[in-house]
């Protein structure tokens, strides 16, 4: 009866250790079992067993984590002192090594990341001007990325990326840039109406001197028009009143006289053919007796 009692309390024992040295694993995870402080097993995710009181796991997150590097005032290479803030991104590698590395190499490795970030911040930050420093924030970020890894390369972690959150510069500092800036793009809007101005009035320019071209054309061949028909009068009276052209003009004079309804006074012994033959040159018909 004794020996059954015994067994069944031993076996109780084992089913209660058994159930006291499990473990789980999360996935996001992985684990550094120790045994009696000395490192025995690495722990995957999923089931673990270790002996109650005398092994002891850690689990380490290796996901993507992200550390905010804290504002601090950097003074710049032109003297101004400037806000400057980042994030860090890193993760622990998954493999065996790289988690002992992260827990055995280094003493928090969260708070190692953020103080040298910060301190490669203020190097790299030190030697560049504030408007230099706010231009260039992709060099700085691959600078400080660079500087993270090469000093975290044995602690088993990953610096996935770095970003600069922001570099204010004081506020009468920034004050006089917003009003540089301005006058800047008030010189630029200046420079581009002066030359839309200067275009429209090249425009204007050409198209007057096509407008003068085109009459003074138009004048040539008007001109031209008159001398051609005056070429052809000449032609006409030279050919059908030779040595009469004085004459062709009177009758031209009478003709244009008549046409502006001009009054002529007839002496009554005259006949109106012969007066209009003395206004044109021609000789009186004789008086019939």
């Amino acid at each position: 009866m004794i020996l059954a009692n015994i067994g069944i309390a031993v076996g109780i024992f084992i089913i209660v250790l058994f159930f006291a040295g499990i473990r789980i694993v999360r996935p996001t995870h992985r684990g550094l079992i120790e045994r009696l402080g000395k490192y025995n097993r690495f722990a995957n995710r999923g089931f673990n067993w270790l002996i109650p009181g005398i092994d002891r796991l850690f689990q380490i997150n290796v996901t993507e984590v992200m550390v905010d590097a804290q504002p601090q005032e950097i003074i710049t290479n032109d003297n101004l002192n400037a806000r400057v803030d980042a994030q860090v991104y890193f993760k622990v590698k998954e493999d065996e090594t790289s988690v002992k590395n992260c827990q055995y190499n280094v003493n928090n490795y969260q708070w190692q990341i953020v103080n040298l970030a910060r301190t490669t911040l203020r190097n790299i930050i030190g030697t560049l001007t504030l408007k230099s420093a706010n231009s260039e924030r992709g060099k700085i970020n691959s600078e400080l990325q660079k500087t993270l890894r090469d000093e975290t390369g044995s602690w088993g972690i990953e610096i996935v990326r770095t970003e600069l959150k922001e570099i204010d510069p004081p506020k009468d500092v920034q004050e006089t840039m917003n009003k540089v800036v301005k006058a800047e793009n008030e010189k630029i809007a200046a420079i581009d109406f002066a030359t839309a101005t200067e275009t429209m009035a090249d425009g204007a320019r050409r198209a007057e001197i096509k407008k003068a071209e085109g009459i003074r054309q138009a004048h040539i061949l008007a001109a031209e028009g008159e001398a051609q028909a005056i070429k052809l009068v000449n032609e006409a009276a030279n050919q059908y009143f030779v040595g009469n052209a004085q004459l062709l003009r009177r009758l031209e004079t009478v003709e244009k006289a008549m046409a502006n309804n001009a009054k002529i006074v007839v002496p009554s012994d005259s006949q109106l053919i012969n007066v209009i033959g003395d206004l044109a040159g021609v000789l009186p018909l004789p008086k019939k007796d």
